[in-house]
């Protein structure tokens, strides 16, 4: 079946299947992602398929998980790696920045490393501590990485394999919230570049622009504006680096409105280094200042809290007034 509606979590895990079925060089590591299938059970069935030598139970240990995948690119390997949630990345933060970033350039091109980190993150599940984070940022400020995240099962598919086929390393965030979400996926379709920036809805007022979680809820701050008399064009950036700045342009200057929406905190996230970009390139032709919505510059809140700090419809509709104001 060509085309298919699947939840985005079973689009990966199909994505990862198909990606393991054509290269027996894909190899898929993480804390209980064989025998379980991962604690979304994103890669149900890929050990009992594949086997214990390409679907590897790892140690609780992300350091040595990342320090392992690095090892296994050096030797012809593309390690596709599970870090079981957001907040459990730190330990691995030194392996991913000062060599997995690194060695490209420290070999002067020689050596590439194509390691595929997934990250489940984000908010909005009800989870405990160090389970809700959203630390995106800290990657894409790193040279040597590429960092992405699909919005749609559709996405999630595509960008998936076109990580693994990567040279480069690639941080794969996944919304997990949006795990449950189906969307028709196409195994046939030609796929568009994975650090493209897509327009997924047209307007002429307004535009915002948002990537993996935040995406759904600026589709509904658009229907809900809609009935008010307000167009508002919807922006699906997929990548944080590279930023696809060329069709965040495009649409900034269509508009002359822009407004940047992601759930980690505005305090320099994305939507900073976004605003600051257009504002340099399109100054003359926005009507209003950039604004940004985002999550406070607080630690993540207990999970009864989350819904007072994660972004929502209320405050994404807040700040398409208050940029139709100026």
């Amino acid at each position: 079946m060509a085309v298919e509606k699947l939840a985005l979590a079973k689009a990966i895990n199909e994505s990862l299947r198909t990606a393991m079925e054509a290269d027996p060089k894909v190899l898929v590591m993480g804390e209980d992602v064989g025998k379980l299938g991962g604690v979304f059970r994103v890669t149900d069935g890929l050990q009992k398929d594949f086997g214990e030598r390409r679907v590897i139970d790892t140690p609780l240990a992300e350091s040595g998980i990342v320090g392992t995948a690095i090892g296994l690119a050096l030797r012809g390997y593309r390690p596709v790696v599970e870090i079981q949630f957001d907040g459990f990345v730190f330990p691995a933060y030194d392996q991913i920045v000062t060599q997995l970033a690194k060695m490209h350039a420290r070999a002067l091109g020689k050596i590439k490393l194509p390691v595929v980190i997934r990250i489940p993150y984000g908010g909005g599940i009800g989870a405990v501590e160090h389970h809700s984070e959203s630390p995106e940022t800290l990657f894409a400020h790193v040279a040597g990485l590429k960092v992405v995240s699909p919005s749609n099962a559709s996405d999630a598919y595509w960008m998936m394999q076109q990580a693994i086929q990567s040279d480069d390393p690639v941080i794969f965030f996944e919304p997990k919230r949006r795990y449950w979400d189906r969307s028709e996926v196409d195994r046939e379709a030609i796929p568009a570049p994975l650090h493209g920036a897509r327009v997924v809805r047209e307007g002429r007022d307004v535009s915002l622009v948002a990537y993996g979680p935040m995406v759904k809820v600026c589709l509904e701050a658009a229907k809900a504006a809609e009935e008010e008399g307000t167009s508002i064009e919807v922006v699906d950036l997929r990548s944080m680096s590279p930023v696809d700045f060329d069709t965040v342009q495009s649409s900034a200057e269509k508009t002359g409105r822009l407004i940047v929406v992601h759930e980690a905190p505005v305090f320099l996230g994305t939507g900073a280094e976004i605003a600051a970009r257009i504002t340099e390139r399109s100054f003359y032709h926005l009507e209003a200042p950039v604004l940004r919505v985002g999550g406070y510059h607080a630690p993540y809140p207990p999970a009864r809290l989350e819904d007072e700090y994660l972004p929502g419809l209320d405050r994404v509709l807040d700040a398409v007034d208050r940029s139709l104001a100026y």
